[in-house]
């Protein structure tokens, strides 16, 4: 069943994530090949919503097909049309319906069937004792016999561990069909499937704690969210971190010419008319330069060039106002996000937004403290 599709729906306001996964619908004695859609809140979309009991009554009656005919027609609407000459159908109506709850499941960050199954190992091969082994065998059947072979995720030895020691000594291992697959099971096949499960064990824990020579033991600090505040009767004496706003009051020498602040030199660079060019420098506001320059026309590949000119800008910011960058500096190696409003390309709201200065703030901040240390004379 395919797990990476994802979908919503919007229920009173509310996202509600949902998956879909391509499902046979018989009508008229044809198949036609569609999308059943599930959601986090078990709602189940197909030609009409319905929960888990309404999907079985679906698939009792053969409207969901988990059977075809051969020489039966089959649809694919507009796309194709074809004739079942040999149909092979992989799964049958209790695991079509697992897998829907799978999937509600995952959407609900819940451990699946085979996820609930996983737990279990970890007692099993622990404890070594004959009911925990019995929860473990019941929870392995739960799978849907085509999920059952990718239970371990293992393409080398596929579930024939997990099928080992759901099995008693001297009994007949447990297929990944749900049925005894005639190879009887001995200690020293048990004894291979706990030593797997040890050695893996112990593989998924340096996994977890892996860690990259050069991340920082700790982590990243929490993020700073520069927001977006206008400021009618004038900045605050004690700015702080506002510093880092492209609309803070500063001047800056860019060129032959002093920019009020750091948007008013963006803006009047984005234009090929140094008529309009003057007019932005001489604004009265960040909000009045950005006006004036949609007045204008914006060299050709701007979208293009214009992040490297926001770079360039804020590297002559930093440098020539010194404590801005001690501000910049202290803030650690903290993500920062840059709320712009009228551009979520250069800002974030929420969880929108590509975020472009506050990844340049963070790039400018790592370069002057790479600077600082010396780094820069080795490179």
């Amino acid at each position: 069943m395919s797990r990476g599709n994802r979908t919503y729906r919007v229920v009173d306001g509310q996202r509600i994530e949902g998956t879909w996964r391509p499902i046979f619908i018989r009508n008229g004695g044809s198949y036609f090949l569609t999308d059943l859609k599930i959601f986090a809140d078990g709602a189940i979309d197909c030609w009409g919503t319905v929960d888990l009991d309404g999907l079985r009554a679906k698939l009792a009656s053969g409207w969901i097909a988990t059977t075809i005919e051969p020489n039966a027609r089959g649809s694919a609407h507009d796309l194709a049309d074809w004739q079942f000459l040999d149909p092979q159908v992989s799964i049958n109506p209790d695991d079509f319906v697992v897998q829907v709850a799978d999937a509600i499941d995952r959407l609900n960050n819940r451990p699946d069937s085979t996820g609930r199954c996983r737990q279990l190992i970890a007692d099993y091969v622990s404890s070594r004792d004959e009911s925990d082994r019995r929860a473990l065998a019941e929870a392995y059947l739960q799978i849907p016999a085509s999920d059952r072979r990718y239970a371990l995720g293992d393409m080398d030895y596929k579930d024939w561990p997990l099928r080992v020691i759901c099995t008693a000594v001297d009994e007949p291992m447990v297929g990944d069909d749900g049925l005894v697959d005639g190879e009887v099971v001995t200690e020293k096949m048990r004894d291979e499937a706990f030593d797997y499960f040890i050695d893996r064990q112990h593989s998924e824990d340096k996994w977890a704690n892996r860690r990259a020579a050069d991340e920082p033991e700790h982590g990243r600090s929490g993020p700073i969210t520069s927001s977006q505040v206008v400021y009618p009767r004038g900045w605050p004496e004690d700015a702080g971190v506002l510093v880092l706003r492209n609309e803070f009051p500063a001047p800056i020498t860019y060129g032959d010419e002093v920019y009020p602040t750091l948007v008013h030199a963006y803006w009047a660079l984005s234009t090929q008319e140094p008529e309009i060019a003057e007019q932005i420098r001489q604004a009265e506001r960040p909000y009045d330069a950005e006006q004036v320059a949609a007045t204008g026309t914006r060299h050709p590949q701007w979208s293009v060039t214009r992040s490297a000119v926001m770079a360039a800008l804020l590297r002559a910011k930093f440098a020539q106002y010194p404590e801005f960058a001690e501000q910049l500096i202290a803030t650690g190696d903290s993500p920062i996000y840059y709320q712009q409003f009228r551009s979520l390309y250069w800002g974030s709201d929420g969880e929108a937004g590509t975020n472009w200065v506050g990844r340049l703030l963070e790039l400018v901040r790592a370069e002057i403290a790479c600077a600082r240390s010396g780094l820069l004379l080795a490179l």
